[in-house]
């Protein structure tokens, strides 16, 4: 694997830490530490945006998370690079917080190099969460390669109508996986977990109801997995 890329190609969006700040104080043994996560953007819009913005909130509430951390990719095709820029945002969220359980957290593409970063020998993943898996190519091909990789437990949350990660084909891949793996559907969502009006109108739900049964559910999902 090439070096990491140099730090001015990504942009957190924590401000820098105070070189005098040391890390938290490793725990005790029997101790049990909220997660620190590791919070990826798609490729359609950056962590800036309002739709990252309402889930960074609602996933550091529904995990009770010491940190939710985002990041943006630099803007290069090759998923190398893309993976070398998220390694390094995971171990400095490791070294902020030692102890405490790692959950790789993304949206479409990035729910799919954090797959890939939780399968790097260096990375100790307790946990991934992928928000609208892009279980198909553009070309319309199958990638489970790097799902039946995979020994980190994993939850998935898709809408119904994605059309990038058909659910047949999705719970297909559970059953090969070696991994412990999860499967929340937001009824009528798509790629992003939108649910057309029509949709609730005929349903007489909300769209901030759909996403509170999916935290729910991811919250219990990580309840399982974090003991």
């Amino acid at each position: 694997m090439a070096s990491s890329p140099p730090t001015k190609r990504r942009r957190p969006n924590q401000s820098k830490e105070d070189p005098d700040e040391k890390p938290a104080a490793p725990p005790s043994s029997q101790e049990k530490l909220p997660p620190v996560v590791v919070f990826a953007h798609g490729a359609g819009a950056p962590s800036s945006s309002d739709w990252m913005r309402r889930w960074k909130e609602m996933l550091g509430k529904a995990l009770q998370a010491v940190e939710v951390v985002t990041f943006d990719y630099p803007y290069i095709t090759k998923a190398e690079k893309l993976v070398n820029c998220h390694e390094e945002v995971v171990k400095e969220a490791v070294a902020k917080y030692p102890g405490h359980p790692l959950v790789l957290a993304g949206k479409s593409l990035g729910s799919r190099v954090s797959c890939m970063v939780a399968c790097k020998e260096d990375i100790s993943a307790s946990a991934i969460i992928c928000l609208g898996y892009p279980l198909k190519g553009i070309g319309g091909a199958l990638r489970d390669e790097i799902l039946l990789q995979l020994q980190v437990p994993i939850m998935f949350v898709q809408g119904s109508k994605d059309a990038l990660c058909p659910l047949d084909k999705l719970e297909s891949t559970q059953k090969k996986m070696k991994s412990l793996s999860g499967l929340h559907v937001v009824d009528g969502g798509d790629h992003s977990l939108k649910i057309g009006k029509k949709h609730l109108q005929a349903s007489g739900s909300t769209q901030d109801q759909a996403e509170d049964l999916a935290l729910k559910a991811i919250a219990a999902f990580l309840s399982k997995s974090l003991t």
